[in-house]
């Protein structure tokens, strides 16, 4: 640390760095991030969320590829899998605009951009999930 500035050369900056509340937040979450069970819950709301959207898009005939890590994923509207910059520009992101904006419509909050990911938090629960797995398989 002594190599960071105002001590050191390099400079760091980032958005809410050292900002009170959002140290105070980042300490709330690594908290509850300590109680039994929390990774193991956020294992099985993702998966059921990706699995959901899989299963909605196979349904409907539509292509796509999941990419997800723990509690983050992100949908790609093209064969997977999808590995890289070059493959992940073969998505169709019309279709993935058509599916936010379904989504939005049912009360569920999609990332606004094709390329961005999805997080599943502890604040989501089964009834959140369900309604998104209700939500997507109408969408698709």
């Amino acid at each position: 640390m002594e190599l960071i500035s105002p001590a050191g050369s390099v400079y760091q900056a980032g958005t809410l760095s050292g900002n009170p509340l959002a140290m105070a937040g980042g300490m709330a979450t690594l908290e509850v991030m300590q109680e039994e069970g929390a990774y193991e819950t956020l294992e099985r709301l993702s998966a059921m969320l990706a699995d959901g959207m899989v299963e909605a898009a196979k349904a409907a005939g539509v292509p796509i590829g999941m990419n997800r890590v723990g509690s983050m994923l992100t949908p790609f509207f093209a064969p997977p899998p999808v590995t890289d910059y070059a493959s992940a520009t073969r998505s169709d992101t019309e279709a993935y605009g058509r599916l936010a904006r379904a989504l939005l419509e049912a009360g569920v909050y999609p990332p606004p951009s094709q390329y961005e990911a999805w997080f599943v938090s502890l604040a989501h629960g089964d009834a959140e999930l369900a309604l998104a797995r209700e939500a997507l398989a109408r969408a698709a």
